[in-house]
């Protein structure tokens, strides 16, 4: 499809997502999450690209929010659409065998916060800010902030942010374990790109393994989770990667991984 509000790049095998209405600081309504679906699609699909990087355009925002402008009187069957459209596109970001980075470039509210939930990984701009505003406007978060918060930054600190409809700076994220590295803002995305070249050229099945092990794992009881991990790792010694990367580890030399 031919995308209005979204910027879509591929390049040394790194897939670029840019949300780009910048007018509206990159807002999120139907629309935009259709076109973010449709690429992540094709960044799943496609075995030539290796990582997704999802970011804003402009300097001041990843996404400002939802489009508050669509959503004020839409019906309840309109809004559980646009929700169920925005956890569907969510959780093949997080599910999808690629590693996922959001580099935050600026305001990160409500879906913001939630977009960079869903990705394996978060470099922030020192001008990057994170919230769930929602309550102030009478509703909750609703592309699963309410869950996936809690579960990376603990259930205190998710129901400060989410009750009180708070904001905090990217230095106080990067505390809490919201964010992996905070950057200049003129070095976020050079950062976020050499740590994707980085694990673009990591046997990508074993990196499929890692993510299903722990996403999965995650609310699985210990003794469960410790058994799929065993799958996991099991099934890597059927890759052509596997043998070749402990052969070049006791020949001391440098893997040269093929993705099979």
């Amino acid at each position: 499809m031919e995308y209005k509000d979204i910027l879509f790049n591929v390049e040394e095998e790194i897939a670029t997502i840019t949300f780009n209405r910048p007018k509206v600081l990159n807002a999120m309504n139907f629309e935009i999450m259709t076109e973010i679906l449709d690429a992540v699609t094709i960044c799943e699909k496609d075995e030539k690209i290796k990582v997704l990087i999802l970011t804003g355009s402009g300097d001041k925002a990843f996404v400002a929010g939802a489009d508050i402008s669509q959503m004020q009187n839409s019906t309840t069957i309109e809004i559980q659409q646009m929700m169920e459209l925005g956890h569907r596109t969510l959780r093949l970001i997080e599910t999808m065998p690629k590693p996922s980075i959001a580099a935050v470039n600026g305001f990160a509210l409500g879906g913001g916060t939630e977009i960079s939930l869903a990705c394996d990984i978060r470099f922030a701009s020192e001008k990057a800010v994170f919230g769930q505003p929602e309550i102030l406007i009478g509703i909750i978060p609703g592309w699963g902030g309410t869950q996936r918060l809690p579960r990376l930054v603990g259930m205190g600190i998710a129901k400060e942010l989410i009750l009180g409809g708070g904001q905090i700076n990217a230095q106080r994220a990067y505390e809490i374990g919201l964010v992996n590295k905070v950057c200049p803002p003129e070095n976020l995305l050079e950062e976020t790109r050499k740590f994707a070249l980085k694990l673009a050229k990591l046997p990508p099945f074993a990196l499929k393994m890692a993510k299903n092990a722990m996403n999965y794992g995650f609310d699985m009881s210990l003794d469960n989770a410790n058994k799929l991990e065993i799958s996991c790792i099991a099934q890597c010694f059927s890759t052509q990667d596997q043998k070749e990367g402990m052969k070049a580890f006791l020949e001391k030399r440098k893997p040269a991984f093929t993705g099979k």
